[in-house]
C-alpha cells in the first residue's frame, strides 16, 4: 500500500480568510504547498500530486504544474512528483512537446515524475486554446498513446491525425525506464477504457466508495481484454482525515474520517479491501502547522498499521 497526498485538494481554511486579493492568496497557498510537500517527504509518502489548469475560471484554480513541481523537485528527496492531472495539456499541446517538458521534470527529480493525464472539464478553458470541446475524448486517447511512445522511443513515428510526427527527435529522454509511469484520471466509462488501454495507474475523482468495486472489476475486465491483464495500480482519493486520539474540540462535518490510528487505519483497509493499493490523502488542519502535524502523525502511526 503506498500512499501520497494531492496538493490543492485542501488550503487551511484561515490562509485564505486573511487575504482577499486573489493573487496574494494564489502566492499564499503555493508557499503552503510548498511547505507541506516537504513534510510530507519527511514522513515517507509515495508522491504529491498538482492540479493543472491555465486560466482562471469560477470553477477551477489557477495553477500550472510544470513549474511547480520542477521546484518540488529541488526541494524534497525521495517523494515521487504527480502531473495530476495534465487535464488540459496533452490534448491540446503536441504530444512530443509535452513528452520533452515531463522528460525535464523527470531528470530533475532523479526519475521520481509520474505522469498524470485526463481529457479536462472545464469547456471555456478547452475553447480558447483548441476548440472541439467535445472531441476531447478522442483527442486525449491520441494524446496518451502518442505520449508513450515519445517517451519510449527518441523518434517516435505518430500517425495522427491529430498530432502526426516523423523524424523529430524528443530529447532529453525519460530516467524512468522504459518510462515514467503513466496514470489516467476521472471515473466516467470512458476514463476507465482509457485507463485499460494506455495506462499504468487509475485515480478516480468524485467516486463513491460504493461505487468502487463495480468500477474496479470493469477496469479490470477490460484491462484483461485489451492488455491481456497486465498489471494496473489503482487509487483513489480519500475523504478528508482529522487524525486525533480522544475527543477533538473541533466539530467537523460527517464525512470526515476522525480519530485515531487504528481508526483511520481501520476506515482506510476498507478500500484496500477492493483493490486499491493507492491511496491519496488529505487532512483537515485549521493551520499549515497542523496541517504538517496530521501529515507526519498520518506517516508514523497510520502508515505502519496499513503495511503491517
Amino acid at each position: 500500500m503506498e500512499f501520497g497526498i494531492f496538493n490543492s485538494l485542501f488550503t487551511p481554511h484561515q490562509a485564505y480568510e486573511a487575504e482577499a486579493d486573489q493573487w496574494a492568496v494564489e502566492a499564499q497557498r503555493l508557499r503552503n504547498e510548498v511547505t507541506w510537500t516537504k513534510a510530507a517527504d519527511r514522513a515517507g509518502f509515495k508522491y504529491t500530486w498538482a492540479t493543472e489548469h491555465h486560466f482562471l475560471t469560477e470553477y477551477s484554480h489557477l495553477s500550472s504544474n510544470e513549474g511547480f513541481l520542477g521546484y518540488l523537485a529541488g526541494v524534497t528527496d525521495r517523494i515521487h512528483l504527480g502531473s495530476g492531472i495534465f487535464n488540459i495539456t496533452p490534448p491540446v499541446c503536441h504530444p512530443a512537446r509535452v513528452a520533452e517538458k515531463v522528460a525535464m521534470l523527470d531528470h530533475l527529480s532523479g526519475g521520481r515524475l509520474i505522469v498524470g493525464v485526463g481529457a479536462g472539464h472545464v469547456p471555456e478553458e478547452y475553447e480558447l486554446l483548441t476548440g472541439e470541446f467535445a472531441e476531447r475524448g478522442r483527442h486525449t486517447d491520441e494524446a496518451v498513446s502518442a505520449l508513450a511512445l515519445a517517451f519510449t522511443s527518441e523518434f517516435p513515428t505518430l500517425p495522427g491525425p491529430r498530432f502526426p510526427a516523423r523524424g523529430m527527435g524528443v530529447s532529453p529522454r525519460p530516467v524512468r525506464q522504459p518510462r515514467p509511469p503513466i496514470w489516467i484520471g476521472g471515473s466516467s466509462p470512458a476514463a476507465i477504457r482509457r485507463t485499460a488501454a494506455f495506462a499504468d495507474g487509475w485515480l478516480p475523482q468524485g467516486t463513491r466508495r460504493r461505487d468502487l468495486p463495480e468500477q474496479i472489476a470493469r477496469l479490470r475486465r477490460r484491462r484483461d481484454e485489451v492488455r491481456d491483464g497486465a498489471p494496473i495500480d489503482i487509487g483513489t482519493i480519500v475523504e478528508p482525515i482529522y487524525l486525533a486520539d480522544g475527543r477533538s474540540d473541533w466539530k467537523l462535518p460527517g464525512y470526515v474520517i476522525q480519530g485515531g490510528a487504528e481508526e483511520i487505519a481501520s476506515s482506510l483497509r476498507e478500500l484496500v479491501d477492493m483493490g486499491v493499493n493507492h491511496l491519496q490523502v488529505r487532512f483537515m488542519a485549521r493551520s499549515v502547522t497542523e496541517y504538517c502535524d496530521q501529515t507526519a502523525a498520518f506517516g508514523s502511526d497510520v502508515g505502519p498499521l496499513l503495511n503491517g
